[in-house]
Parts: C-alpha cells; structure tokens; sequence
C-alpha cells in the first residue's frame, strides 16, 4: 500500500512537471514571436529614418548649391567683388573704373588748355581674375594662387596695351604661413609693392606693409614717382619671380628677379629687388634696393621712408629715393635724387582728404629725342644730350564715399620745373595746372 502511494506521487509529479514544462515552452514561443515583431518595426523605423536622412542631406546640398549661385550672383556687401567658392577652390572677379573729367593747362606744343576725359586719374582702369586652391588641409596648407588682370581706356574702351589682354598681371604662384608667397611671371615690380614704398609713396595706398600686391600709379603729374620704383621692364617686370612674407614680429621682407630675353647673356634685361617693411604700433618704415641691366648699363635705386598715424584721424608720410644710372661713356653718370611728403586727413563722416608734395632732382639725366628728361630706368645707351634741374609737384584731392565702393572726387596738381628740366607732360612748358572731378566704383 505505501509503495502504491509513492508511484502515484511520482506519477503526480512527473505530469506536474510535464504541464509546467510545457507551459514554459509556450511562454518562450510567443516571447519569441514578440520578439520577432518588434525587430520587424525597429527595421521599418530604421528604414523610414535612413529615408529621412537621405532627404536632409538632399536638402542640405541643395541649399549649398543655392549658396553658391547667390554668392557668385551678388557682390560682397565690403568689397563688391564677385566671388565662388567650392571645397578647397575660390575665384574672384573684381575690377575698377575710374572716370574722370579734367581741365589741363599747356596740353600741347601751342600751349593751349583743354577739357576733357584722360584715361584715368589716381589709377588705371582694370578688371581682373584671381584665386587659389588649398592642396591640403590645416592651419598652414600650401594653397596654389593666380592672378590675371587687364587694364582698359574708360573714355574708349581700348585696351590700355594693344593686343596685350592681361598687360597688369599674368602669374601663378604658391603661399603659405610658413612659406610665404612666391608668384611666377609678369606682375609689379616689387619696389612700388606695399612690402616697400607703396606705404609712403602718396596718401592712397595703405599704411601698413603687406604681402599684397598695387601700389602707387603713373596717371598724372605728381605720380610720376613711381618711376624710381621700376625695373628693366618699368614699372612692372617680366619673366619675374618675387617672394614675399608678412612675419609674426612685424616685419615684412621681399625679393624680386626678372629674368632677361637677351639671346646669349643671362643678365642683359635682368633686374633685381630687396625690400624691407615693419610695422610698429601706429607707424611703418620701409626700404627698398633695386639693380636693373638695361642695354648692359646699371640702373641703381635706393628707397627708404614711411608713415606715422599722428592722430585718430590724420596720417602723415615720407620717402627718399637716390637714383643713379650708366650712360654712354662721353656722357657720364646720371645722379637724381628725390623726396616726397604727404598726409591723409580722415575725419569722422563721408570725406576724406590728401595732400602732398615732391621733389624729383636730376643731375646729368639723359634726354628724350624731343629734348624731355627720361624717366627713370630708361634705355641710356644711345641717349645724346642731358640735363639738370628739378620737376616739383604740389597736389590735393577731397573724397566723398556713398559707400565703400563708390565715391566722388576732385583733385588738382601744380607742376613747375627748374634748370634744364623739361618735361613731357607739359610739353616742354615749365609749369602746367590740371584740375579733376571724378568717380571710382570698385568691385
């Protein structure tokens, strides 16, 4: 009898057991089937969200793309040059129209006056490309950089140079912090940079020492200074390589060579240029030595001078250049020197003004055929008569600015000449007046 209980306890729990078993079994079957169905909608949601990613980033390019076309389709509100970015790469279109009228004293050989549009006043006409792309990434990537710019007649639309599209500049080059920037082919020549003289040459340029490029200009009387600033080439230089760096201390340091076309001899044609800038708390200083082989004659120039921010509102420059040239042996050596003083006034408001003054000293220089003192680096090796006396220029503008690429001027210059000084611009005469009224849009 108590065996017969013990099997059926036994019995007993061992359908228990059986009922429980399976009881778990199905537990875990719909567990799994749970299991299976919320794997089945987190992939559906995982599919709707790849979904809506895709369409983000869509939009997103789509809106970059918008970006671009409204940035190569509006001007920069500071600048108003045109510009495209994408990536690593950017160009910019920009330019400069200067239209002037002027009434000039002695304007030919009868001395008669007359009124009209010259080509330009304080700087050519010009448009131009430039732009660069980064060739890597970080703080100090090497960026390939070019620039080509033309220059033009305003009052005729005639090229400036004939048959010469990109007369200004034509080069290509490579910058970096650590590097600097080293530029290959026609471009200024370094000593009218803002490395060197631009800084003091007149009141127009900018006051501190850079590594860009544009300086003072040849347009009327009292700019023509910046032939001391040439080359073998004038004021620009051919087949040049010029390096140029802005360092963490101040300073801003230059070298130019321009290579010479003379079949047979590597330094017929050639020039080269040292420049030297600081730039101190509210002054700058700057130098430059240029040596040129014009026709296997040395032309020579030294250049020191500067700028000082007196005041808020008011800046005054100064400069020197000691110029000598070879001439035919009969001839001998030509020896000028020159000096140049000028202020920038701005005050508070929409006007600027400027004046200043030179003195362009020439002893034994050559003459043209017509009998007018040369410019500096000309040709000297044929020249048969010299001369000696002074070219002095006294000159002022005032500047109204509608915005910070359009404004209004008026300018005059007084030009007088002493001793044999003769020159071409009055036609011989020793004295001659002109007066400006103008606008200048930049973009």
């Amino acid at each position: 009898m108590q065996a017969r209980k013990l099997i059926l306890m036994s019995a007993a729990l061992g359908l228990a057991s059986v009922t429980a078993q399976a009881q778990s079994t199905d537990q875990l079957q719909q567990a799994l089937a749970q299991a299976q169905a919320a794997a089945a909608q987190a992939q559906a949601a995982a599919k709707q969200a790849q979904a809506a990613l895709e369409q983000a980033l869509a939009a997103a390019d789509r809106a970059k793309q918008s970006s671009v076309a409204a940035t190569a389709a509006a001007p920069s509100a500071s600048t108003g040059a045109l510009t495209v970015s994408s990536g690593a790469n950017s160009a910019t279109l920009y330019g400069l129209i200067d239209v002037t009228l002027v009434h000039k004293t002695k304007a030919n050989a009868a001395g008669q006056a007359v009124t009209a549009p010259p080509v330009a006043w304080f700087s050519g006409n010009r448009w131009g490309l430039t732009g660069s792309h980064a060739t890597s990434g970080g703080a100090d990537a090497i960026k390939a950089i070019f620039r080509l710019e033309s220059e033009f007649e305003s009052q005729t639309g005639n090229m400036d140079t004939p048959g010469t599209i990109f007369n200004r500049d034509a080069w290509l080059g490579i910058e970096s912090n650590t590097l600097g920037k080293l530029t290959f082919g026609r471009q200024n020549a370094l000593a009218r940079d803002p490395a060197a003289s631009a800084s003091y040459g007149d009141p127009y340029g900018s006051a501190k020492a850079s590594v860009e490029e544009g300086g003072y200009s040849n347009t009327n009387n009292f700019k023509q200074l910046i032939y001391y600033a040439g080359s073998s080439t004038g004021t620009r230089i051919n087949n040049g390589v010029v390096w140029k760096k802005a360092f963490s201390n101040g300073f801003v340091g230059g070298a130019a060579y321009s290579f010479g076309t003379t079949v047979g001899s590597f330094g017929t044609g050639s020039s080269m240029t040292g420049s030297l800038a600081y730039n101190g708390d509210g002054f700058t200083v700057a130098g430059f030595v240029t040596d040129a082989n014009i026709a296997n004659l040395t032309h020579k120039t030294f250049s020191i001078g500067g700028n000082v921010q007196v005041m808020p509102m008011l800046r005054l420059n100064a400069g020197y250049f000691d110029y000598t040239a070879q001439q035919t042996t009969a001839l001998g050596e030509r020896k000028d020197k020159a000096w140049t003083l000028s202020a920038k006034l701005t005050p508070a408001g929409d006007f600027d003004y400027e004046l200043g003054y030179q003195v362009m000293s020439a002893k034994n220089a050559g003459l043209t055929g017509s009998g007018y003192v040369q410019n500096a680096f000309s040709d000297t090796h044929a020249i048969s008569a010299t001369a000696t006396g002074d070219r002095k220029t006294v000159y002022g503008s005032a500047f109204y600015h509608l915005d910070k690429v359009t404004e209004f001027y008026v300018a005059f210059d007084h030009l007088s000449t002493t001793g044999g000084y003769l020159a071409a611009q009055a036609n011989g005469f020793k004295s001659q007046d002109e007066l400006a009224v103008g606008m200048r849009y930049k973009f």
